[in-house]
């Protein structure tokens, strides 16, 4: 090991990326809407993470270096029984359009996940074009977040401004 080497978190390889992200993962899209007019004031946003207890984080340390891009987040909980954890996230529309839809293009999941994961890179896709801001377009994305994350916690509700989720 070379001087340079010491200290930096070894390179995970795409296919352990992959079963992680089978087990760990999430992909989601939030649109929110403001209060004035269904089609302005929207925000539409693509998250990517990988949640996993706190002492993991020198796991998602060498995620965040896989990628070479994403950020690392504390994640306080409240709730009884659980313990404290970290997010690993990707977030930007340009490390979304340039390493993580080409890694996951590359490197498929293997689990009904790759489902989800096919959906979120048509939304990103959609987002990115801005789509949403047309009434057909912003119909055609929420049928697209009702149909991810079937089976698992309800993930496709829609938020608001607030961040209070709000069934439609």
């Amino acid at each position: 090991m070379t001087q340079r080497q010491r200290g930096k978190p070894k390179i995970l390889s795409p296919h352990y990326l992959v079963g992680l992200t089978d087990g760990e993962g999430c992909f989601y899209f939030n649109i929110r809407h403001g209060v004035k007019n269904r089609t302005k004031n929207i925000v539409a946003e693509h998250h990517f993470y990988i949640k996993l207890r706190g002492d993991y984080l020198p796991l998602l340390k060498k995620v965040k270096a896989a990628f070479g891009c994403g950020g690392i987040y504390f994640q306080k909980e409240t709730r009884e029984n659980h313990s404290e954890c970290y997010r690993f996230g990707i977030n930007s529309r340009r490390d979304m359009r340039n390493v993580l839809i080409p890694f996951f293009d590359k490197y498929p999941l293997q689990s009904p996940k790759q489902k989800d994961y096919l959906i979120f890179r048509e939304a990103v896709e959609m987002i990115d074009r801005r789509e949403y801001l047309s009434e057909k377009g912003l119909k055609k994305l929420e049928k697209l977040k009702k149909s991810m994350n079937l089976g698992v916690r309800r993930v496709w509700k829609i938020r608001l401004l607030g961040g209070n989720a709000k069934e439609r």
